[in-house]
């Protein structure tokens, strides 16, 4: 099957959308949204559009049900209007004198609660309980009268002849009524009118729905009216162009042209300020339109303000360009098809997101060489450039970052992420401090690390130089890049940022600040392109190929994310999957001491990795009353604490922990009671993530070195709190990360973890060549190292 061509006759049409337009009979379903404007006003010039689109479709000879909300909205119009005149009919009763009601005969009739309150809403409510309390049939029945009487005029300004029909529930359970529907409907479209069908609310009076309900709005109302009368097309006509990978008002959502449930990953926003369903509600009735054993074999969700959607998708003409959401029935010829021009536009699209990161990171590594030609000085102007804007620039950046919050709190995001996504004023200014603190550390590039005579005239010698181009990916913590971006810079690395999706607006602004800086503080002899923040709707999986342009991936996020990094590439990874901290209270513990330890190691920032996640408690705390003490304090501190065997034994809690090792990321611990310190540390090597374990021991104790030593993670501390597990308190101006690996890098990861070394030979007085050190009189190997001059 071949696809048409546009206007143009320069893009074709996908094959499964042009098989829409040969449709003979299809259901267009107008949602409130589409029909009445926010004050429940109808919008003439969407309707009109409409009317216009249908009408054309008539006159190719296709037969046309329309499914169509807004009767209630203008209802609810006219009765506040009459309610108004009525009351100002009664004020003018009431002046001239009490007895006025016997005059006319009758008290007059107090209105129901319900219709008061229907009449003084704004906005149509959503939930249930709402629509129960406020809902009145009246407003139902005035507004389908109101309404038909405004299709009859448009339609006759288009000579087609238009019907109403009213249906409930019982008319599609009852076999003899849903027979008689069926042949009026029969009836009316082989006559050429269009039948315009709405719940008749003035009988059912929307007194709620449960998932036992033939249908529940007028989305899944449409789909059942297309599949019982045989429409071969639905076009579900909404507020927004389709169904998209994220709240459509997230700038970096995409629209999903083609709907499969392994295929389209959805995240859904609010609902509309009108009407009953939202885009969860869409999806359900699609999916029901096409299901296998009805004529209809397509649905498609379109947006109602956009002018040509009816002529787009089920028209003559395919100048508009493709239009909305494709849903199919499963197995059909048709998903088959769709399936088909999906893979192939997919696959360009894959192309074209794995061109742009490997162009950024081609970019990055010309930029990179470039600047370690220059002189120190130029990296440290940057930095200090960079620390600079974020302070300027803070109120641009905060209102950027409201913009991901207030998101994050719609879309219900975990509480964790919102606190890691969340910047502020202190933030902003730690990290510029961390930044200057950074640019007045000594050159790391070209230090010399070891030297070596190989033989007389022959020096060898090893120096620090960048690895490469790094890859970040790092989901919430929009302060990271930050941190990241002076750490590429001050170790000449190139580097290639991909934020996660809950910081967009957050990253987009921080990557236009640190890069305008790193071109006002190089005095533009780098471009900005020395860092690429990739924003493509690309997965992370096509990313992590490009092995042969990117040297190092250091993932920032969850567990899953950093396990899944691990296994599907073949770039070097540095980095944890985990942030499970211990804080170990041994015998000679002071209580005050372990008091003010656990309670910052779990409540400084919970979210943050190095947050304390279990505490061990020696079993002597419990008889000399430290564990009581420390216990008390982190509950008056709203900390949560899980018991782990023993200390649900003893009691010491109410609740048992349901894992042993697990990263809470909120005030919620672990409290476990060991016999000694040598169980201690089994307990932290087997339920632990080799990222930082604290002792709270007396100062005089040989607990406190023993633990040190033995101890087998990255971050080891004696009377300390976890959280000064950080590249900032370190001392190293900035991390990119904690590794909790062995190899390269272990702990917060600074300039030094983003370095590797090459070898430089030189020779003196002369040539030297291998062949030297063979045959007659050979040359002789001295190797005798030399000292470095720090």
């Amino acid at each position: 099957m071949e696809g048409s061509k546009n206007i143009t006759g320069t893009t074709p049409e996908p094959p499964s959308r042009a098989a829409l337009r040969r449709a003979r009979r299809v259901c267009v379903k107008a949602g409130t949204s589409v029909v009445a404007n926010e004050d429940g006003r109808p919008s003439l010039t969407r309707l009109g559009a409409m009317v216009e689109q249908i009408a054309e479709l008539v006159n190719e000879g296709v037969q046309v049900i329309l499914v169509s909300s807004g009767a209630v909205g203008m209802g609810k119009l006219l009765l506040r209007k009459q309610s108004k005149m009525m009351m100002s009919l009664k004020d003018s009763l009431a002046s001239g004198g009490s007895n006025k009601d016997e005059a006319i005969g009758a008290p007059l009739v107090k209105r129901h609660e319900s219709f008061v309150s229907m009449l003084n809403i704004e906005q149509r409510p959503h939930s249930m309980a709402e629509r129960n309390r406020v809902y009145d049939s009246a407003c139902a029945a005035a507004g389908q009268f109101e309404m038909m009487n405004l299709y009859n005029s448009l339609f006759a300004q288009c000579d087609v002849a238009a019907s109403q029909v009213l249906v409930t529930q019982t008319d599609f359970t009852n076999e003899k009524r849903l027979n008689n529907l069926k042949y009026a409907m029969e009836r009316l479209l082989s006559l050429g009118i269009v039948p315009i069908v709405n719940e008749n609310d003035a009988v059912s009076a929307n007194l709620g729905y449960t998932a036992d309900d033939v249908f529940s709005d007028n989305d899944s109302l449409a789909a059942l009216c297309a599949r019982s009368f045989d429409a071969e097309v639905l076009l579900l006509l909404t507020d927004v162009p389709g169904v998209f990978d994220r709240p459509p008002g997230d700038p970096h959502a995409s629209l999903i042209s083609f709907y499969r449930a392994e295929y389209a990953q959805v995240a859904i926003g609010e609902k509309s300020l009108q009407g009953r369903g939202g885009m969860g509600s869409k999806i359900d009735a699609a999916v029901a339109a096409v299901a296998q054993g009805a004529k209809t074999s397509a649905c498609v969700v379109g947006a109602g303000s956009d002018l040509n959607c009816i002529r787009a998708v089920l028209g003559r003409e395919t100048r508009f360009g493709v239009k909305g959401t494709l849903f199919c029935t499963p197995g059909s010829v048709l998903e088959k098809q769709a399936i088909l021009d999906f893979e192939t536009s997919n696959s360009s699209g894959q192309t074209a997101i794995l061109d742009e990161a490997r162009n950024m990171a081609i970019a990055a590594r010309l930029e990179a060489r470039k600047l370690q030609l220059l002189p120190y000085s130029v990296r440290q102007n940057i930095l200090r450039a960079v620390a600079l804007a974020l302070i300027e620039r803070k109120e641009e950046i905060m209102e950027a970052n409201k913009i991901d919050l207030d998101a994050a709190e719609r879309d219900g995001i975990a509480d964790a992420l919102k606190s890691r996504l969340k910047l502020t004023e202190t933030k902003l200014t730690t990290l510029a401090i961390g930044l200057n603190q950074l640019s007045d550390l000594p050159d790391p590039l070209g230090v010399i690390k070891a030297k070596r005579e190989l033989s007389d005239g022959l020096e060898l010698t090893q120096v620090s130089v960048p690895i490469g181009v790094l890859m970040i990916v790092f989901e919430s913590r929009p302060d990271s890049m930050p941190q990241i971006s002076a750490l590429a810079v001050a170790s000449g690395n190139g580097l290639l940022l991909k934020g996660g999706k809950e910081a967009a607006h957050s990253n987009a602004l921080i990557y236009k600040v640190i890069g305008d800086a790193i071109e006002t503080g190089s005095e533009n002899q780098i471009k900005r392109n020395i860092i690429g923040l990739v924003t493509s709707r690309g997965q992370v999986a096509d990313m992590l190929s490009l092995d042969d342009v990117i040297d190092l991936v250091i993932p920032r996020g969850s567990n899953s994310l950093v396990s899944y990094i691990k296994a599907n590439t073949k770039i070097p990874v540095l980095g944890h999957a985990d942030g499970v901290c211990h804080v170990y209270v041994d015998e000679s513990a002071d209580a005050d001491a372990a008091c003010k330890i656990a309670v910052d190691a779990k409540t400084d920032y919970p979210s943050a990795c190095n947050a304390m996640e279990t505490l061990l408690l020696h079993r002597e705390t419990i008889d000399n009353n430290v564990a009581s003490t420390v216990l008390m304090a982190l509950r008056a501190a709203g900390v949560r604490l899980l018991g782990g065997p023993e200390a649900m034994k003893r009691g010491l809690c109410d609740t048992p922990a349901v894992e042993m090792k697990y990263e809470y990321g909120d005030l919620t611990c672990l409290v476990e009671v060991v016999q000694n310190m040598d169980e201690a540390i089994d307990w932290i090597h087997k339920y632990g993530s080799s990222h930082t374990e604290a002792i709270v021991c007396g100062e005089e104790s040989e607990a406190g070195e023993a633990f040190l030593r033995r101890v087998d993670s990255a971050c080891v501390f004696k009377n300390a709190s976890t959280r000064f597990s950080d590249g900032y308190r370190f001392g190293l101006g900035a991390e990119v990360g904690i590794s909790t690996g062995r190899i390269h890098s272990r702990g917060p990861v600074g300039v030094e973890g983003l370095l590797s070394t090459k070898w430089q030979l030189r020779s003196r007085g002369g040539v030297n060549y291998v062949g030297e050190f063979s045959g007659d009189n050979p040359k002789v190997y001295t190797h005798k190292d030399k000292v470095v001059n720090v």
